[in-house]
């Protein structure tokens, strides 16, 4: 993380900072040298020189917040608002809570990844998780949500709802956006005890066990993460397929409707002929029976 001296001014190095990480992933080390080796002998060339480049996930978010900053304002606004409604709020409610803050994070990760690829840049789903999981610390964290808006990230964020997030080990000059920096205690050293050595073997043997039941772990949390992702991708293939059969629905509606109203014209036009028609019937009836009374009465 960059520690910026005395000397140097802070909204310059600000400045110097935004445009570094808003540039392509790939320009960011060659760009940050140059600028550094200009700045030779200035308060500036150190601080800049020491700002660390981004994890893919923290350039992704930083990528977020310059090109979609209304929805990044979304995420935290709606985040702010469900940290005051959760109060008081029953199991249900809090699961109902959960839902809908995972459906905003979910889309607007799903943006981030669309703006990425706009960018040059696939992201893989390890990235998309690690994005997920920053838009949501930005939701359940104040200081996470700071972290974010500043685009200045260098590292994903995650937020357990019990620790607090390490904003400031996420974000390139956290001192010059008002961060607390914690202070580094070393811990206390211990006496030295004697104490039996192991046998190398047995802690190798200790050690590739651990890593055994740790690649079965990860197998079976990738296997759990790719099943989970086929039924949410099933789902949303169906939640598509209902939507446009609705629209669908809608526009055959639609046209039948405006069927009915155009035969609801030609029946009223109809009904207007039919009882003209009668009524020249019942003149012409009457016609032919005083015609026919005439003749009788002339016969007779």
């Amino acid at each position: 993380m960059a520690d910026m001296s005395d000397d140097a001014p802070a909204p310059e190095l600000l400045d110097i900072a935004a445009e570094l990480y808003g540039l392509p992933l790939s320009d960011f080390t060659p760009e940050r040298d140059a600028r550094a080796k200009a700045l030779k002998g200035t308060a500036l060339a150190a601080p800049v020189k020491a700002l660390k480049k981004p994890s893919t996930a923290a350039w992704v978010v930083n990528l977020l917040v310059r090109y979609e900053t209304e929805q990044v304002e979304q995420v935290i606004s709606v985040g702010a608002l469900l940290r005051e409604a959760q109060t008081g709020m029953d199991a249900a409610q809090l699961r109902e809570l959960t839902k809908q803050r995972r459906q905003l994070t979910a889309a607007v990760t799903t943006r981030a990844r669309g703006l990425a690829r706009e960018h040059g840049l696939r992201v893989t789903e390890a990235v998309a998780t690690q994005v997920e999981s920053t838009l949501t610390a930005a939701m359940v964290d104040e200081s996470a949500a700071r972290a974010v808006r500043s685009g200045l990230l260098v590292s994903p964020l995650s937020a357990t709802g019990i620790d607090a997030v390490d904003a400031a080990g996420a974000v390139a000059l956290p001192d010059a956006l008002g961060f607390e920096v914690p202070e580094v205690v070393p811990p206390p050293r211990e006496p030295l005890r004697a104490v039996p050595d192991l046998p190398d073997t047995a802690a190798l043997d200790e050690a590739r066990e651990a890593l055994e039941e740790a690649q079965a772990a990860l197998s079976g949390a990738e296997a759990q993460r790719d099943k989970a992702l086929a039924a949410f991708k099933d789902i949303e293939a169906r939640s598509l397929q209902v939507k446009s059969e609705i629209e669908e629905v809608r526009r055959r509606l639609a046209d039948l409707e405006a069927a009915a109203a155009d035969v609801d014209d030609e029946l009223t036009e109809a009904e207007e002929e039919r009882d003209s028609a009668e009524a020249a019937v019942s003149e012409a009836a009457a016609a032919r029976d005083a015609a026919a009374a005439e003749v009788e009465r002339l016969e007779g």
